[in-house]
């Protein structure tokens, strides 16, 4: 990954699943497992990435990496699900990790206390 590009190639794989996501939203729910999850609204959504971050700290602390990816990408997709549930778009991700860019982990949490 060089500095120069406007995104890495990940983010732009974040990019066009969100955008597959976010098509499937008015699918048949009978035919799309994505379809499915907006049919059950929110709380569903959020509960199925609840469940994922679970599974991908288990995967991790069982120090296994194979499954520690698949669960990974299960974690990922739930969220960009979540995200097209509630129209917060990469973008808008993306700009507020560019706005933290270069600032300490410790000042940046601090400064979210003190809003």
């Amino acid at each position: 990954m060089t500095k120069d590009k406007a995104a890495p190639d990940s983010a732009l794989m974040l990019d066009e699943l969100y955008e597959v996501i976010a098509a499937r939203r008015n699918a048949d729910p009978e035919s799309s497992y994505t379809a499915k999850l907006f049919a059950k609204g929110e709380t569903k959504i959020a509960q199925k990435l609840g469940e994922e971050a679970v599974e991908t700290v288990i995967a991790a602390l069982k120090e296994d990496r194979q499954a520690l990816a698949a669960e990974s990408a299960d974690l990922l997709y739930h969220l960009l699900v979540l995200w097209a549930e509630k129209g917060v778009t990469p973008d808008e991700v993306w700009a507020k990790l560019r706005e933290r860019k270069g600032t300490s982990g410790l000042a940046e949490k601090e400064a979210r206390s003190t809003e």
